[in-house]
């Protein structure tokens, strides 16, 4: 690496990227030490150079350029680097620095953001528990009983995860614990943190550092003790409940009705239908989490989403749209239900 270089981290990754795509971990580590070595700062090495490799991961994936077990060795790659960086990088705590558990949603399986932040708070000389990625509520309790942190950062990339992480928050406030949360799941500007009652949210691991600031710096109160209806009132007509009590009913039923209305399934090989019925699985659990919320922007962006995904793919994006037909005609007595899926329709691409 030259001097002119050596603190250029679209450079570095770039040739992390290379060795993440070609599977070569030892490469892949030796990359970012390379350039810690030469001079880049450790923060900046986990937050401008693997993290943007990361999310490139993903969209290579989305974009059907890597397979599923690419994506998930270029993860666990991605995943040693940190750790490699972190024993070379290590600092001291400094006076002031409270200690804070950092863990992921239960079910939330994308545990490198919270890793990210977890080794970023770490090097601005905070004591941090890494629990790790799906950490159940009870479990994740007994640690704050037994430890004492000052607060938790509450990490979750998928949406679908989101009434768990409000269990997770109300049981966290409830023992004491202020909750900062972030990643994905909670939205481009955080609103579905505040409106499931977190203490704090942040977009990205620097912003989190000053917010735990920010939190630590006065008495915490903790809310009182209140059930899920009380921030969302309008869970009190069951439509959540009982949709998502019936997904694999419902599920069923639409695959069924599929195959009547759309002929091109007879042609479908094994595996083809199996991806169909997962498809119209996914598309039920995000509506049960947008019927969670009473958000249509949140099914809205699944569908674009996931018709983007099907045309990278080679399945008509337009086909969505007869999936949310049949599951609207299952769910024909729950209004917010229709509501959601009429609007889902509206994003789905029409067919040129």
């Amino acid at each position: 690496m030259t001097v002119t270089d050596r603190m250029d981290t679209e450079t570095v990754s770039a040739r992390l990227w290379d060795a993440v795509r070609e599977g070569d971990e030892y490469t892949a580590v030796d990359v970012v030490l390379s350039a810690v070595d030469a001079g880049l700062d450790a923060e900046s090495a986990l937050l401008d150079v693997i993290a943007p490799v990361q999310a490139r991961v993903g969209a290579e994936w989305a974009a059907n350029r890597i397979s599923v077990a690419r994506e998930h060795t270029a993860t666990a790659i991605n995943d040693r680097v940190v750790a490699a960086l972190a024993h070379r990088a290590s600092a001291p705590r400094r006076p002031g620095r409270g200690r804070v558990a950092v863990a992921c949603v239960d079910g939330e399986w994308h545990a490198l953001p919270a890793r990210l932040l977890a080794e970023t708070l770490r090097l601005r000389g905070w004591h941090v528990d890494f629990l790790g990625a799906q950490v159940p509520v009870p479990h994740l309790i007994e640690h704050l009983h037994r430890t004492g942190p000052d607060a938790l950062a509450l990490s979750s990339s998928i949406p679908t995860r989101l009434p768990t992480a409000h269990a997770t928050i109300t049981a966290c406030q409830a023992a004491g614990v202020p909750v900062m949360a972030g990643g994905a799941a909670f939205g481009p500007d955080g609103g579905y943190a505040d409106r499931l009652g977190a203490d704090a949210w942040a977009p990205d691991a620097r912003t989190a550092a000053g917010r735990l600031e920010e939190i630590l710096a006065r008495p915490y109160v903790p809310p009182p003790v209140h059930e899920p209806v009380d921030d969302l009132p309008h869970l009190a007509d069951q439509e959540y409940t009982l949709v998502t009590r019936s997904a694999p009913r419902l599920v069923a039923a639409v695959l069924a009705a599929l195959e009547e209305r759309f002929p091109a399934m007879a042609t479908y090989s094994e595996r083809q239908r199996q991806h169909t019925a997962e498809d119209i699985a996914h598309i039920t659990e995000f509506l049960g989490v947008a019927l969670y919320l009473d958000d249509s922007a949140l099914f809205t962006r699944f569908i674009s989403w996931t018709g983007d995904i099907l045309a990278a793919r080679g399945v008509p994006a337009h086909s969505v749209g007869l999936g949310l037909d049949l599951l609207a005609e299952q769910l024909k007595d729950f209004p917010r239900a229709v509501r959601l899926l009429r609007e889902g329709r509206a994003a789905v691409p029409t067919p040129r």
